[in-house]
């Protein structure tokens, strides 16, 4: 479309207002250095689709995604996609396709491609649903983390031949019994895992002739190997994350009958007690809002990042709902990349993203 000069002086001095007040224009992309600085508009956009609105239900949420900014598509086709983590030796987000076996690669310079594959199933000939890699974390060191839902573990990357990886166990049994598959996992600072270890790799569920634990619990793993049951009260635990202060742990349970958030205090040794349900997601389901609590991420300031009804729910501290990410799909999971202010988004066929202006758990200082 041709821009007339008055036209275009005017377009420049709303885009230089909009600058100033650090709203992102609709129509361009400001580009960051690794440490986040805003250095101007590089291109028109859309570069990639953009996808699903932003729902603000508070002026809080103004602190958090700044006005005028979009969810951006990244790439799709996949079958469920899950569990992303950023790679910073990369510079890329990884995360599982959990039904076909898979873990895809995606980064701003060489888009998407094969990671891993088989991922979370090694063996031969076993015919369960959903036997991929699930979530993904790494440790101090940056190596990837994987809970394996095929191999009923949780595994380490040790090095990859093409896209065939070698595997380590890290958490391979409780009590000499497999896990059922395990789902999420969120490390503290000194090294341990929490993990919570639901029945979604088993054909049958709960009522699998292959489930040795006849519980779905949250798992603590220390440095030491120990592995402590924490609860076995919830009935289908799921995405698991840590306050910045580390003194709350916070578990999804994807049940339908009582999709809920529930929180624990965390204790000196790790374990946990006072648990209650933070955030009830029943109220929340409607017709054209897809999904329920799955992953969650949180940000620096202690805001709960978690999938729900709709995409996306960011929940303060106190349990207030701020707004939402309505990607309009059911949606797995989330977390920062690049300098902590890019937000990953696995949404059923799709990877998304939109800008932050909360920083994420983990991205306290550069080099990011």
């Amino acid at each position: 479309m041709k821009i007339f000069p008055v036209t275009a002086l005017l377009l420049a001095a709303v885009v230089s207002a909009q600058a100033q007040r650090g709203i992102e224009p609709i129509g361009t992309v400001i580009s960051t250095t690794r440490t986040g600085k805003k250095f101007g508009l590089q291109r028109p956009v859309p570069v990639f689709p953009t996808h699903g609105s932003v729902e603000r239900l508070t002026p809080e949420f103004d602190a958090l995604i700044a006005p005028g900014v979009v969810m951006e598509k990244l790439a799709d086709g996949f079958n469920w996609s899950e569990g992303p983590v950023w790679l910073r030796r990369e510079q890329a987000v990884v995360f599982s396709d959990v039904p076909e076996n898979k873990v895809w690669h995606w980064s701003e310079k060489a888009g998407l491609s094969l990671y891993l594959q088989p991922s979370g199933y090694t063996g031969h000939a076993r015919n369960d649903r959903e036997l991929g890699s699930n979530g993904l974390a790494t440790d101090r060191a940056g190596n990837l983390l994987l809970c394996q839902h095929g191999d009923r573990q949780i595994a380490r990357l040790v090095r990859r031949d093409g896209t065939k990886g070698v595997f380590e166990p890290v958490v391979p049994h409780f009590n000499h019994r497999r896990f059922n598959s395990p789902n999420d996992l969120v490390l503290t600072r000194k090294g341990d895992i929490y993990f919570t270890d639901p029945p979604y790799g088993l054909n049958g569920l709960n009522n699998s002739p292959l489930k040795e634990l006849m519980f779905n619990g949250v798992y603590l793993a220390q440095k030491s190997g120990e592995v402590v049951l924490l609860t076995s009260e919830m009935t289908f635990p799921n995405g698991v994350a840590l306050s910045p202060d580390e003194k709350t742990l916070y578990v999804a349970q994807s049940d339908g009958n009582a999709p809920i958030l529930r929180a624990f205090d965390v204790q000196p040794d790790g374990t946990v007690r006072n648990s209650r349900i933070f955030f009830d997601f029943k109220p929340l389901a409607q017709p054209g809002r897809p999904g329920g609590p799955d992953g969650l991420k949180v940000d620096l300031q202690g805001n709960i990042w978690t999938s729900g009804p709709g995409g996306i729910l960011v929940i303060s501290p106190e349990g207030k709902h701020l707004g939402s990410l309505l990607t309009g799909e059911n949606t797995a999971n989330c977390a920062w990349g690049e300098d902590g202010r890019a937000l990953y988004i696995t949404a059923d066929s799709y990877l998304l993203r939109i800008r932050t202006l909360a920083r994420g758990v983990g991205f306290e200082a550069p080099p990011y």
